[in-house]
């Protein structure tokens, strides 16, 4: 059954959405209120340049949640339970955010541009909202915004000879969650070794909207030597690597989540005397057995992607959820994350995925799928 998405003003454009519409998208979602390429017409040769070439995403989507001013650091710390004291200006972290109940509220990529400058790149939920009343409450000299920042990812194995092409050799160089501010051809933006896969790759955040176009035909002629193509973060290789997506695999209310059922456990730093939001309930949390486990499942038969989390049994009874699902081509098998009761976690029989009507055996695979 096909659907189509509306393109109305109440939902914003990226800087590249007139790029990626005349190279061929065919699907749109909606991601933090924008729209976000789904997929360009062949999902699985958008499949194989990523595994085994390079590939372009619109990801502006993913967006910047700037915290500027004398207290910018102060705020960042307190939004997180990991500890930020060692954040170098120019490193990336990865960061959890947690409730006042200990519950993960989301997981950026904080990057520290400067001593009072920082930017949380966003999963899909309002934290600008969230940052902003914390910071007023506290009565902080801090500031909370959005800035004009696009990012464009470049991911797959040959990205770094893309972006080698672009910026030059010293990229190869680049830790991981590095980055710099720079310029291309008096572009600017910020140069990042990033990236939602495993595969390898750079986000280009771009600081001047009006140059996204431009921006992107640089990237795509730059490419051109290495079969680059457009395409969208990709959920198949996401679930073989093993990635967390917030948005899927945890959110607010409807299958919610500690940092200690996702394994997040060794971000939270509870030993020092650093003050952040739900430090009391992780604490409790802490003190506890894990409740959940996340878990990793082959799903045997012809089991249908339903879109949507679905109920995971033990012997017909209720022990968690599947939060997606999907084929995985270099595995040949339907393969599945989700959440289980942490005193079935070693079942290794007996479990079941259930579709609609039907269900399916399942059978506990590590995480990730492919290494």
């Amino acid at each position: 059954m096909a659907f189509s998405i509306g393109i109305g003003p109440n939902i914003r454009k990226s800087a590249y959405f007139d790029a990626t519409v005349r190279d061929g998208v065919k699907s749109f979602s909606v991601y933090n209120h924008m729209y976000i390429p789904a997929h360009f017409g062949d999902p699985e040769a958008e499949y194989d340049r990523l595994i085994s070439g390079v590939t372009m995403w619109d990801v502006a989507a993913q967006r910047q949640v700037q915290l500027s001013g004398p207290d910018a650091g102060k705020l960042a710390q307190y939004l997180t339970p990991r500890n930020l004291s060692g954040t170098k200006i120019g490193q990336g972290r990865y960061v959890p955010l947690c409730d006042h109940q200990g519950w993960v509220i989301n997981d950026p990529v904080l990057l520290k541009l400067s001593q009072d400058r920082y930017w949380l790149s966003v999963a899909d939920s309002d934290i600008h909202l969230w940052a902003a009343a914390l910071a007023a409450e506290k009565e902080w000299d801090v500031e909370v915004s959005e800035p004009d920042v696009s990012p464009l990812a470049i991911q797959g194995p040959k990205a770094v000879d893309v972006v080698a092409a672009l910026f030059g050799e010293q990229i190869r160089d680049y830790r991981y969650f590095g980055f710099e501010e720079t310029t291309l051809d008096g572009i600017p933006l910020v140069l990042a070794r990033s990236g939602w896969s495993k595969q390898g790759g750079y986000e280009l955040y771009l600081m001047d909207l009006s140059r996204g176009t431009e921006l992107w035909d640089k990237v795509k002629a730059a490419g051109a030597p290495y079969d680059i193509g457009p395409g969208a973060p990709n959920d198949v290789e996401r679930l073989e690597s093993g990635l967390i997506s917030y948005g899927a695999d945890m959110r607010w209310q409807d299958y919610r989540a500690t940092p200690f059922e996702m394994g997040f456990g060794g971000l939270v730093d509870l030993a020092s005397d650093i003050e952040f939001v739900g430090k009391a309930a992780l604490k409790a949390l802490a003190q506890q057995p894990t409740p959940r486990q996340r878990i990793g499942l082959v799903i045997n038969g012809n089991a249908a992607l339903p879109g949507h989390p679905v109920h995971l049994t033990c012997n017909g009874k209720n022990v968690g959820f599947v939060s997606e699902l999907a084929f995985s081509k270099r595995l040949g098998k339907t393969i599945a994350v989700g959440m289980i009761a942490s005193n079935f976690a070693n079942t290794a029989h007996a479990l079941a995925v259930h579709i609609g009507d039907t269900s399916y055996p399942a059978d506990r695979h590590m995480i990730p799928f492919i290494k």
